[in-house]
């Protein structure tokens, strides 16, 4: 039996919406330009659904509106109170030059980057890609524990690089996954989204 597909159009916005066995409506705001999708329980017909998704219209946008912001991010040079991103969040990164190990601290509302003096561009790039990868690691991690046996899959593999075209895939066969590194600066949703999906 094919699957029912339609869609709305709110304002600007437009929505996919599909029908499946299911019991609560599940919206979705997807990376990196903020397509919006809706899966609605089949009982449930296309003015209520319609009503619903005006009633999260303002989510909606906030949503969509942090994914276009993020896209159009100037090229980084990796200087005192540069805005960085760490799960959909906006934090100013202040660099300090320390005769001390390189390290990266997450604060509330700063990003600090403990270099040697002397460091050049492209080794305060390497160390903050390095501490991006290692957040992503971990968060997958525990998101991988939670939702392997709640679907019922089998991961051994995880593998996190910079992808161009991609936010992540998986084979099935060696029970592997590979997540795209500019996934640890969007909402901890869309990885969820891309793990489960």
């Amino acid at each position: 039996m094919s699957q029912r597909v339609d869609s709305l159009q709110l304002g600007e916005i437009g929505l996919e919406v599909r029908w499946k066995d299911i019991k609560n409506v599940h919206l979705s705001v997807h990376p990196p330009e903020g397509r919006v999708t809706l899966v609605a329980p089949l009982r449930m017909e296309l003015p209520t659904i319609r009503v619903f998704a005006i009633a999260k219209l303002t989510w909606i946008k906030q949503q969509r509106r942090k994914m276009l912001e993020q896209v159009r991010q100037s090229e980084r040079e990796y200087l005192t109170r540069e805005s960085h991103y760490i799960w959909g969040k906006r934090l100013l990164l202040k660099v300090v030059e320390k005769d001390a190990p390189p390290q990266v601290q997450l604060r509330p509302s700063q990003l600090l980057l403990q270099v040697r003096s002397g460091s050049d561009e492209a080794k305060r790039k390497e160390l903050l890609e390095a501490w991006y990868r290692d957040e992503l690691r971990r968060i997958a991690t525990a998101q991988m524990a939670h939702w392997m046996p709640i679907i019922g899959v089998q991961v051994d593999k995880l593998h996190i690089q910079h992808m161009k075209t991609k936010w992540g895939s998986c084979n099935p066969a060696g029970r592997a996954i590979r997540l795209n590194t500019e996934l640890a600066k969007k909402p901890r949703e869309c990885l969820e989204y891309i793990l489960v999906h």
